[in-house]
């Protein structure tokens, strides 16, 4: 009986050390820094785009339709619980001349980086104390912003847009709550959308998560479907500018593996130096069959921001 016991506790024992084992781990500085940009480099996939991605995206406008993909910002839009919306009306100016010309102005109160539909910059995230290609948050963050990596860094992004409809595949209008997408579920969409993934991409996913947005904003702030860690890494490989989807922060929440916490954005923006679009709004565009379009966003120019809220566009 007792060497039955000893037994069973080393197999849980080992089991236990595996499981770990096997969790994803960031890779080490030397394995990522520098990036293939080189050292100093705060671009990332960005350094993907000139004038032949935007001349590539143009291709793609057959029928001058403009798709709006982003939510209308106001008090009561989904977003966690530490960030804040608000707007106070102020009338700045009292009817003058003698054709009585009165304006009006507005204060705006926000976390602007990371509320509605909004664009990750590389000083969102990090691994420990390292941002993309090894800024030091301990020597770039300062009370009024970030002296690296700010979200002023990022150009205009005009490029080849690529939906990949995963709640059309599985034949759902929305996926399960939780659901995490595989390598599978990407290269049956490619293949059921008859696509290829080009470098310099911005690649958005379909999940009907946003079905949720104004309707159950607690539901859609908790948890979501989104890319799994392998999805994510497979991505990557093969260079897109920005990945974006239908729910606040692209990768399923909570990953499987509860020793995680949000690894997908490390792997994009802390690794691989690729952007992350959240919140988009896409029923529109799902519903309009277009698979391939040409994306245009700007994030605004905040001096050493961390990220912006956005609103993209698809041109087809």
């Amino acid at each position: 009986m007792i060497s039955r016991i000893v037994i069973t506790a080393l197999t849980f024992l080992s089991a236990t050390a595996l499981t770990h084992a096997q969790t994803w781990q960031p890779p080490a500085a030397s394995e990522r820094c520098p990036s293939p940009w080189g050292h100093g480099d705060e671009r990332g996939h960005g350094n993907l785009q000139g004038p032949e991605t935007v001349l590539r995206a143009t291709q793609l406008i057959r029928t001058g339709q403009v798709i709006e993909l982003s939510h209308v910002l106001h008090a009561d839009i989904p977003m966690s619980s530490w960030r804040q919306f608000s707007v106070q009306t102020l009338r700045s100016g009292a009817p003058a001349g003698t054709n009585r010309r009165s304006s009006n102005e507005e204060l705006i109160i926000s976390q602007l980086a990371h509320v509605g539909t909004q664009f990750d910059g590389f000083a969102h995230q990090s691994i420990g104390d390292d941002f993309y290609n090894c800024f030091k948050l301990s020597e770039t963050a300062t009370r009024t912003g970030f002296t690296h990596l700010g979200i002023e860094k990022v150009s205009p992004i005009m490029t080849r847009g690529v939906l990949l409809d995963i709640a059309a595949l599985k034949n759902v209008d929305m996926l399960s709550d939780t659901y995490e997408i595989t390598v599978e579920d990407l290269e049956q969409a490619l293949e059921r959308q008859e696509l290829e993934l080009e470098r310099g991409d911005a690649v958005i996913i379909h999940t009907g998560w946003g079905q949720l947005w104004g309707v159950d904003n607690r539901r859609y702030a908790v948890t979501n479907p989104g890319l799994g860690v392998a999805a994510a890494e497979w991505l990557a490989s093969h260079g897109p500018i920005l990945v974006g989807a239908d729910t606040s922060p692209v990768e399923v929440r909570p990953n499987p593996d509860s020793a995680l916490s949000l690894p997908i954005h490390q792997i994009m923006l802390a690794i691989n130096g690729i952007h992350l679009l959240e919140s988009m709004k896409l029923d529109e565009l799902a519903a309009s069959g277009a698979d391939e379009f040409a994306l245009i966003v700007q994030p605004l120019k905040i001096q050493g921001a961390t990220g912006s809220t956005v609103a993209p566009i698809a041109v087809r």
